[in-house]
C-alpha cells in the first residue's frame, strides 16, 4: 500500500525515529510533524499532552496514513492506549520498543531510565520492564534541561557537557546499572556525551531501532507494507521556526539524504499552511 505513515514529536528528537524508519524500510513515503512552537511536552499536564497530540493526529489523518508512529515519549505514555482504540490505523509508541531491547541487554537486571518529567512520572517504562520481566530493578531518573538543549541546537562540546554531567550526577551514584534506556527521542542527538558522563560499561538504548523494526513488522502483517519501485518523496513539517530545525535534521540524515528532503512550516497545526 502506497500510503505514507505518519510520525509525529514534540519537536526534533523525533527525526532519530524517521533515520531509522527510513533506512530499515526504504520504499515508504513518511509525513513528519514536530511540535516544536509547544516543545517541550516533559512539564506539560497529561490533559494538554493529550489535547496537543490530538491535534498533531487530526493533522496527519487529513493526510491520509496508513500507520502512525508517536515519537514521543510523553505522548506515547499519555495517549497511546487512546489512540490505539480511536484510530483504525495501526498505532504505535517508542516505550514498549525500548523496553524491550534494555531486556535483551540487561546482564544483572539493574536498568537505568532518563526522560521527561512527564515520561518518569507516568512510571511507563518501569510498567513495561516489569511486565517483561517482574525482577527488574529500575532507577528513572527526569532531565527536564535536555529537551530545551536540544531545541536551541546544543548538541555537544563543554556546555551540553556540563548540562548533562550535572543532571546525570544522582544516576551515576547508582552504579549498578549496566543498561541505560534514553527515554526521550531528543536524547540520541546527545548520546556521546550522555556515554561519556555514564560511562562506557553501561549499555545505551535508543528505541528508534526497535520502533522501526515493530513498524516492519506490523506493516507486514498488516499488508500495508509498499509495493512501489519509485523513491518515496517524505514530508516534514514544524510549527516552530525552520532554522534550528533544518539545522539539527542535517545532523541526523547528513546532507547528502537531507537533500530528498522537503520541509515546510505547517504553522500551528493548520492545514491551510501546509
Amino acid at each position: 500500500m502506497d500510503k505514507p505513515i505518519g510520525v509525529i514529536d514534540s519537536g526534533v528528537g523525533g527525526l532519530t525515529v524517521v533515520h531509522e524508519l527510513m533506512r530499515q524500510l526504504p520504499k515508504e513515503k513518511l509525513i513528519y510533524l514536530g511540535d516544536t512552537a509547544r516543545c517541550p511536552y516533559g512539564p506539560r499536564s497529561e490533559k494538554e499532552v493529550k489535547k496537543f497530540t490530538w491535534e498533531m493526529v487530526n493533522f496527519l489523518m487529513e493526510k491520509d496514513i496508513k500507520m502512525l508512529v508517536i515519537a514521543c515519549n510523553t505522548a506515547t505514555a499519555f495517549t497511546l492506549a487512546e489512540l490505539q482504540e480511536e484510530l483504525d490505523i495501526p498505532v504505535i509508541g517508542v516505550i514498549q520498543p525500548g523496553a524491550r531491547a534494555a531486556i535483551k541487554f540487561t546482564q544483572n537486571n539493574h536498568v537505568g531510565v532518563i526522560g521527561t518529567e512527564g515520561t518518569i512520572n507516568s512510571e511507563a517504562y518501569t510498567q513495561a520492564l516489569k511486565k517483561i520481566n517482574e525482577n527488574i530493578h529500575v532507577n528513572a531518573l527526569a532531565c527536564p534541561s535536555f529537551v530545551p538543549m536540544v531545541e536551541s541546537g546544543t548538541l555537544a562540546g563543554p556546555e551540553a557537557y556540563s548540562v548533562v554531567e550535572e543532571t546525570l550526577l544522582p544516576m551515576k551514584r547508582r552504579n549498578h546499572m549496566d543498561t541505560l534506556i534514553l527515554g526521550c527521542t531528543h536524547y540520541p542527538l546527545i548520546k556521546d556525551t550522555i556515554q561519556e558522563v555514564i560511562g562506557e560499561h553501561v549499555t545505551i538504548i535508543s528505541s528508534s531501532e526497535e520502533t522501526a523494526r515493530e513498524t516492519s513488522t506490523i506493516l507486514d502483517v498488516h499488508g500495508l507494507l509498499s509495493n512501489t519501485e519509485m523513491s518515496p518523496v517524505h514530508q516534514f513539517y514544524t510549527t516552530g521556526e525552520l532554522d534550528i530545525f533544518i539545522e539539527i535534521a542535517r545532523t541526523i540524515f547528513q546532507e547528502s539524504s537531507f537533500n530528498m528532503l522537503k520541509i515546510k512550516k505547517a504553522g500551528l497545526i493548520s492545514n491551510q499552511d501546509a
